[in-house]
């Protein structure tokens, strides 16, 4: 692992290497609270097994003793250590200062492509790791490996330091702080973003506003139908796609609405118990992916959660996001269009699963991919479809010229 630590000689700013070591009392005080924490009581609505009301109370009782007494979130601390881990200081265009932990792949080659992968809610850097170990074994040097991978933690997520309490800081003011990352870092001469959920905003963001992202590739596009839809191709399973969408509107989506108008109530109340928060983020794991993830896996991510601290820190994107009924299609910084060459990946079960025709229609996309199973946590779902689809369109997006890479 040591080796892919070998940070880039132009960085900078020297980043500390990091290492997860939750204290063992606060992993002893979350089960406490799980073990004290009373379920309540069977009703209509929590009885149902389709989930069209949310969580299911057998499903709920079954994961609270799972975790209250087998799980172990040192499995999950560990699988974060072997990934080199580091914080770095950045400071943001308004002058305001943060600590942000990343994961890293450093490359020891001189061409090395930089590739800043973003994360959103309720994920973490957690979704990568699959990803990462394939990254690993594909490039098991080094030296062969022709990307430096970058995967931080969002300001307010995890081991990155919080927004700060004395002034607003809303989802625009992110992408900032990443391109503040990514210059620390010695990138500043180009770099590619790319991202879902919340991700795939800063990525767009940062591919229209910094000179230093070259080329960005989502995997969440949340776009309205162009003019032209009518005459543009739509396949069975995007149709399908569009009815899931219009659903989720209608009745999935009221969390993003509790999130962005009374954000203060909502995470001083799940931060209160770790049950609650399982029901909550659960939820979204459970429904938005194509296929359950494993119990342990869910548990992963809200332990995570609950041991840093996240949730009340990290829900302010939604106040730009969904304070209106209107969405993030609205955001004017989220709905620029961008001449900088684009990707996108097509998974099903996405929430907003775009028409591949529609996509191309909204810019410069070099690279567009369909897939026939995923949903919302691509990177986590489906790690081999989604690094393959940004290998190939970073082939295509950066220009490589007497052999030194640039777009």
């Amino acid at each position: 692992m040591a080796d892919y630590a070998q940070v880039p000689s132009t960085a900078k700013v020297q980043p500390k290497p990091f290492k997860v070591e939750v204290d063992a009392n606060d992993i002893q005080s979350m089960k406490h609270l799980l073990a004290h924490s009373k379920i309540g009581p069977a009703t209509f609505e929590n009885q149902q097994t389709d989930r069209r009301f949310g969580m299911n109370r057998d499903w709920l009782i079954k994961a609270k003793k799972h975790w209250e007494t087998t799980y172990d979130w040192r499995r999950c601390e560990n699988h974060i250590n072997s990934f080199p881990n580091f914080t770095i200081p950045v400071t943001d265009p308004d002058g305001s200062e943060f600590t942000i932990h990343f994961l890293a792949l450093f490359s020891t080659s001189p061409t090395a492509i930089p590739i800043a992968f973003f994360h959103g809610w309720p994920g973490s850097i957690l979704e990568f790791l699959s990803m990462l170990d394939l990254i690993k074994k594909q490039y098991p040097d080094p030296s062969s490996l022709p990307y430096h991978i970058i995967v931080p933690s969002l300001p307010g997520y995890a081991f990155s330091s919080a927004p700060p309490v004395d002034k607003d800081f809303k989802c625009e003011h992110i992408a900032p702080v990443m391109d503040a990352l990514m210059q620390a870092l010695g990138f500043g001469d180009g770099y590619i973003a790319q991202g879902g959920d919340l991700g795939s905003f800063i990525s767009r963001q940062l591919g229209v506003e910094s000179a230093s992202c070259k080329a960005f590739h989502q995997n969440l596009f949340n776009l309205p139908p162009p003019a032209n839809a009518d005459s543009l191709p739509i396949s069975e399973q995007e149709k399908k796609g569009l009815e899931r969408g219009k659903a989720f509107r209608d009745s999935g989506s009221a969390y993003a609405r509790e999130h962005g108008t009374r954000t203060a109530t909502i995470g001083l109340t799940l931060s209160s118990s770790p049950l609650a928060l399982l029901s909550w983020i659960g939820e979204k794991f459970l429904e938005w992916t194509d296929d359950d993830p494993s119990l342990d896996e869910i548990l992963d991510f809200v332990s995570l959660y609950w041991l840093t601290d996240t949730y009340a820190r990290c829900i302010y994107p939604y106040r730009s996001m969904f304070a209106s009924q209107s969405g993030p299609s609205s955001t004017p910084r989220f709905a620029k269009q961008s001449s900088k060459p684009q990707g996108y990946s097509y998974f099903p079960q996405e929430l907003y699963p775009t028409p591949v025709s529609w996509v191309k229609e909204s810019g410069n996309f070099v690279h567009v991919a369909s897939h026939e199973r995923g949903g919302h946590f691509a990177a986590m779902e489906k790690p081999e479809d989604l690094w393959g689809d940004v290998e190939a369109f970073v082939e295509r997006a950066w220009v490589k010229k007497d052999g030194a890479s640039k777009i």
